[in-house]
């Protein structure tokens, strides 16, 4: 066999795509699954974005190749959400940067900025993709704590009595996953002002900030500046993951920067959805409220599974998880979630997966209907009365 590239032997398969083969065995065993482990909404977009999507397809010409930095129209749609929901002015020519999903920013912003020997602030917990993008481009992470004492907010006191000669990027996740803590301005102020001080690139993934979450933040609502920048998705927002539709916020010459790596990586999105991301980027406030009435109805579910597993966990979170600290008497997260898989047919994600600081909690996803939260609170219910 041919050996792999050095960048790969130091990165694992994503701990989902292991589980899920995992659960396709159980099914294929005539076992009836229910996962509640992965954020992928399971509602479909709103009518008219689907309907756009159809009426472009069926016409000819629009499906040849796109340009890399999007339409005209989707950069000024998401310029006109920014500011109609974040209060952010942005330049869609200059400022705004459409991707195949928001995953993939995390990548490109990885490989146009970071070299072997630079360092990188990635949170623990934080999402998996953060540590996996700096390893590939041989980087090094160097891990910061969120905790329930600090909130799970970065102690910016802390980091700043360490040499941080060598970092040049931060990743945070505010409104967070897993944790569900909400964002807010003084964080985001204090955030750039630690960036500018240390001239360190303050990156923040925002793709929560409208589920269960009465105020959306950006970050960019203290400003752009060299040392910060910041990825959106309509994956959760929008119903619309498999859709691949994300952006980057920045500053002109991160977005030039950016688009120099992004170029010889890719094209620009098939035609179809980037005129139906412009649909649902125009969508009213009635959207957003439909979304989180269901979430809101779903949550109270899960709620009661986390209480039948005597976890305990903060109601104020938002995003489409719930996250929960298991009891005292669980020796191992690990051997929790497998025997609810096992004895139940349920699967829950294990928190340690973002990290050591998530070892003692675990997350539910808030996509799947009612119907099935309230039967895998049934099954629970059922080993817990044993």
């Amino acid at each position: 066999m041919i050996a792999i590239a050095d960048r790969i032997s130091g990165v694992e398969e994503y701990y989902f795509s292991k589980k899920l083969r995992e659960i396709a065995q159980l099914r294929a065993e005539g076992k009836d699954i229910i996962n509640l482990g992965i954020g992928s909404p399971d509602l479909k977009p709103a009518d008219a974005v689907i309907e756009k999507l159809n009426q472009t397809a069926e016409k000819n010409n629009v499906h040849g190749y796109q340009s890399y930095k999007g339409t005209p129209a989707l950069r000024s749609a998401f310029a006109a959400w920014y500011k109609k929901y974040y209060q952010v002015d942005l330049n869609p020519e200059t400022e705004i940067l459409p991707l195949i999903g928001s995953k993939e920013g995390i990548m490109h912003i990885s490989m146009t900025y970071l070299n072997p020997g630079d360092e990188v602030l990635v949170p623990n917990p934080g999402y998996p993709a953060y540590a996996a993008s700096a390893r590939l481009t041989g980087a090094t992470c160097r891990y910061y704590s969120l905790n329930d004492k600090q909130g799970w907010l970065p102690d910016l006191e802390a980091l700043e009595s360490t040499d941080l000669s060598k970092v040049k990027m931060m990743w945070v996740n505010y409104p967070n996953m897993p944790t569900g803590t909400s964002a807010s301005k003084d964080l985001f102020k204090a955030l750039k002002s630690f960036g500018a001080r240390h001239e360190i690139l303050i990156c923040n993934d925002n793709p929560y900030s409208f589920i269960l979450n009465e105020e959306p933040l950006s970050m960019l609502s203290a400003g752009l500046s060299d040392y910060v920048l910041e990825l959106n998705s309509l994956s959760k927002s929008h119903n619309m993951a498999g859709w691949r539709v994300g952006m980057i916020a920045a500053s002109e010459q991160h977005i030039n920067n950016i688009l120099t790596f992004k170029s010889n990586m890719d094209s620009g999105m098939f035609l179809g959805i980037q005129k139906a991301a412009v649909v649902a980027l125009n969508l009213g406030d009635d959207w957003y409220a439909s979304v989180n009435k269901t979430y809101k109805e779903r949550r109270a579910v899960v709620w009661q599974i986390m209480d039948t597993l005597d976890c305990s966990y903060d109601k104020d979170q938002v995003g489409m998880f719930v996250w929960a600290k298991i009891p005292e008497s669980i020796a191992d997260v690990d051997v929790m979630i497998n025997e609810i898989l096992y004895q139940t047919d349920v699967f829950i994600t294990p928190g340690f997966i973002f990290g050591d600081n998530g070892k003692r909690y675990i997350r539910i996803s808030l996509c799947a209907p009612v119907e099935t939260l309230e039967k895998a609170l049934e099954r629970i219910e059922h080993i817990k009365n044993k």
